[in-house]
């Protein structure tokens, strides 16, 4: 891997001389990206699937279940 060194090296010291500019501003759209996709990832577990009952109370109109129930 010292191929990939090198060039990383090479990246590296060319954005030294030309200023931390683009440096920051990638690294600030790689953070609000991933914030933005952590933040989606986090909070799909909190949403409410109000379509299925809390309580079983094995009535095949409330279950949905009726492709189950009709075939056993």
């Amino acid at each position: 891997m010292p191929d990939t060194a090198d060039a990383a090296a090479a990246l590296l010291a060319a954005a030294a001389q030309q200023g931390p500019g683009n440096t920051l501003r990638i690294v600030l759209l790689v953070s609000i990206v991933g914030g933005a996709l952590l933040a989606w990832f986090l909070l799909r577990g909190y949403r409410s699937d109000d379509t299925e009952p809390t309580g079983d109370t094995g009535d095949t109109a409330t279950t949905g279940n009726t492709e189950r129930d009709a075939n056993a």
